[in-house]
């Protein structure tokens, strides 16, 4: 495997709370890809707990401009080809968030904590009722309750998030 040169990640440091890799879309060229998608913006609540760092290379368009204007979102993946150095970088975090992607994958095989936000009509592998995985042991899985209802899925994502970072002594930013 040939040397490269890490990827630029912001640091960890105690006070900076959790390292969370995010992907909040897919590949655009997929049918399904707009039912299983979701604004970048929509993850901006999760900021306050700690890094967030966006782990697939495509950026949609319609999140291009958001990315570009919040400097909270760490993009180390934005030219990457090479799943190895994805699959380095989620060994740093502490968790991926991530909607039905490889970068879900990727991280269950991986054995790191992995929630998987779930459209309405799941993909059949994720079955249905169920808020675990028998291929992942490390993943929890967010469904929609109804069609295209990503602000409550991000609700119950933040509020496991909020008791992980209590857990390990990272106090939301803006609190003290």
């Amino acid at each position: 495997m040939p040397d490269r040169a890490p990827a630029a990640t912001p640091e960890r440091h105690a006070d900076a709370g959790l390292r969370v890799g995010i992907a909040c879309s897919g590949n655009p060229l997929l049918h399904n890809n707009k039912w299983r998608s979701v604004p970048l913006a929509g993850f901006q609540r999760l900021q306050k707990y700690g890094a967030l760092l966006l782990l697939q290379s495509a950026v949609m368009e319609s999140d291009a401009a958001y990315l570009a204007a919040n400097a909270g979102i760490f993009h180390p993946t934005a030219n990457s080809t090479d799943f190895a150095e994805t699959a380095d970088i989620i060994a740093t975090l502490d968790l991926v968030i991530s909607v039905d992607t490889s970068i879900a994958h990727l991280a269950g095989a991986l054995g790191k904590p992995v929630w998987i936000m779930l459209p309405h009509t799941a993909d059949w592998r994720w079955f249905r009722d169920r808020s675990d995985s028998p291929w992942y042991p490390t993943a929890r899985l967010f469904r929609q309750s109804a069609p295209g209802d990503w602000d409550s899925v991000l609700s119950r994502v933040e509020y496991e998030l909020r008791l992980l970072a209590a857990r390990h002594g990272c106090l939301p930013r803006g609190t003290a």
